[in-house]
Protein backbone atom coordinates (compact mmCIF):
# COMPACT_ATOMS: atom_id res chain seq x y z
CA UNK A 1 0.00 0.00 0.00
CA UNK A 2 3.07 2.22 0.82
CA UNK A 3 3.68 4.21 -2.56
CA UNK A 4 5.75 7.37 -4.14
CA UNK A 5 5.05 8.70 -7.08
CA UNK A 6 6.92 11.12 -8.96
CA UNK A 7 6.42 13.75 -11.55
CA UNK A 8 7.43 16.50 -13.57
CA UNK A 9 10.35 15.01 -15.11
CA UNK A 10 10.74 15.55 -19.07
CA UNK A 11 13.21 17.38 -21.89
CA UNK A 12 14.59 20.92 -21.14
CA UNK A 13 16.93 23.11 -22.29
CA UNK A 14 20.57 23.42 -20.83
CA UNK A 15 20.05 26.44 -18.33
CA UNK A 16 16.78 25.80 -17.72
CA UNK A 17 13.96 24.26 -14.67
CA UNK A 18 12.13 22.21 -13.80
CA UNK A 19 9.96 21.26 -10.79
CA UNK A 20 9.75 17.81 -9.49
CA UNK A 21 6.99 16.37 -6.98
CA UNK A 22 6.60 13.01 -5.26
CA UNK A 23 3.46 12.46 -3.68
CA UNK A 24 3.47 9.33 -0.96
CA UNK A 25 0.40 7.53 0.27
CA UNK A 26 -0.07 4.73 2.79
CA UNK A 27 2.26 6.17 5.09
CA UNK A 28 2.57 9.16 7.79
CA UNK A 29 4.24 11.18 5.32
CA UNK A 30 5.33 13.81 7.93
CA UNK A 31 7.24 10.92 10.24
CA UNK A 32 10.42 10.73 7.65
CA UNK A 33 12.74 12.13 6.21
CA UNK A 34 12.70 12.31 2.21
CA UNK A 35 15.81 12.24 -0.27
CA UNK A 36 15.97 12.68 -3.80
CA UNK A 37 18.37 10.64 -5.68
CA UNK A 38 19.50 10.23 -9.15
CA UNK A 39 21.03 7.21 -11.72
CA UNK A 40 22.43 7.77 -15.08
CA UNK A 41 23.06 4.62 -17.13
CA UNK A 42 26.08 2.76 -15.93
CA UNK A 43 26.56 4.95 -12.87
CA UNK A 44 25.26 4.01 -9.21
CA UNK A 45 22.62 5.92 -7.91
CA UNK A 46 23.53 8.84 -6.50
CA UNK A 47 22.01 10.68 -3.59
CA UNK A 48 21.16 14.37 -4.90
CA UNK A 49 18.99 16.04 -1.42
CA UNK A 50 17.44 15.59 1.77
CA UNK A 51 15.18 17.03 3.51
CA UNK A 52 14.77 15.88 7.82
CA UNK A 53 11.12 16.36 9.72
CA UNK A 54 10.28 18.29 11.31
CA UNK A 55 13.45 20.18 11.41
CA UNK A 56 13.30 21.27 7.98
CA UNK A 57 17.37 21.02 7.43
CA UNK A 58 18.46 20.18 4.06
CA UNK A 59 21.74 18.98 2.80
CA UNK A 60 22.58 18.71 -0.98
CA UNK A 61 24.83 16.84 -3.53
CA UNK A 62 28.26 19.41 -4.41
CA UNK A 63 27.31 18.93 -7.78
CA UNK A 64 23.86 20.34 -7.85
CA UNK A 65 24.38 22.76 -4.30
CA UNK A 66 22.93 26.71 -5.13
CA UNK A 67 21.10 25.12 -8.25
CA UNK A 68 18.51 22.81 -6.57
CA UNK A 69 16.06 23.49 -3.79
CA UNK A 70 14.07 20.17 -2.30
CA UNK A 71 10.74 21.25 -0.34
CA UNK A 72 8.48 19.54 1.42
CA UNK A 73 4.49 20.24 1.84
CA UNK A 74 3.52 17.24 4.91
CA UNK A 75 -0.28 18.27 4.60
CA UNK A 76 -0.19 17.47 0.96
CA UNK A 77 2.15 14.34 1.37
CA UNK A 78 4.28 16.16 -1.37
CA UNK A 79 8.22 16.46 -1.55
CA UNK A 80 9.22 18.72 -4.64
CA UNK A 81 12.90 19.25 -6.05
CA UNK A 82 13.57 22.30 -7.91
CA UNK A 83 15.99 22.14 -10.27
CA UNK A 84 17.43 25.58 -12.23
CA UNK A 85 20.59 25.96 -14.19
CA UNK A 86 20.24 22.41 -15.34
CA UNK A 87 23.45 21.12 -16.99
CA UNK A 88 23.56 17.96 -19.09
CA UNK A 89 25.49 16.36 -16.70
CA UNK A 90 22.24 15.86 -14.62
CA UNK A 91 20.16 14.13 -17.27
CA UNK A 92 19.36 10.31 -15.22
CA UNK A 93 16.16 9.20 -13.89
CA UNK A 94 15.02 10.80 -10.09
CA UNK A 95 14.05 8.77 -7.46
CA UNK A 96 12.64 9.92 -4.75
CA UNK A 97 13.32 7.75 -1.30
CA UNK A 98 11.45 7.85 2.04
CA UNK A 99 13.44 7.21 5.05
CA UNK A 100 12.78 4.57 8.04
CA UNK A 101 9.72 2.88 5.54
CA UNK A 102 12.58 2.39 3.19
CA UNK A 103 10.78 3.28 0.28
CA UNK A 104 11.39 3.88 -3.77
CA UNK A 105 9.29 5.87 -6.28
CA UNK A 106 9.51 4.42 -9.72
CA UNK A 107 11.22 7.32 -10.67
CA UNK A 108 11.35 10.42 -13.31
CA UNK A 109 13.29 10.64 -16.56
CA UNK A 110 14.89 14.18 -16.39
CA UNK A 111 17.00 15.01 -19.49
CA UNK A 112 18.94 18.27 -20.68
CA UNK A 113 19.46 18.76 -24.31
CA UNK A 114 19.24 21.45 -26.62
Amino acid sequence: QVQLVESGGGLVQPGGSLRLACIGSGFTFSNYAMSWYRQAPGKERELVATITNPGGSTNYADSVKGRFTISRDNPKNTVYLQMNSLKPEDTAVYYCYAHYVKYWGQGTQVTVSS
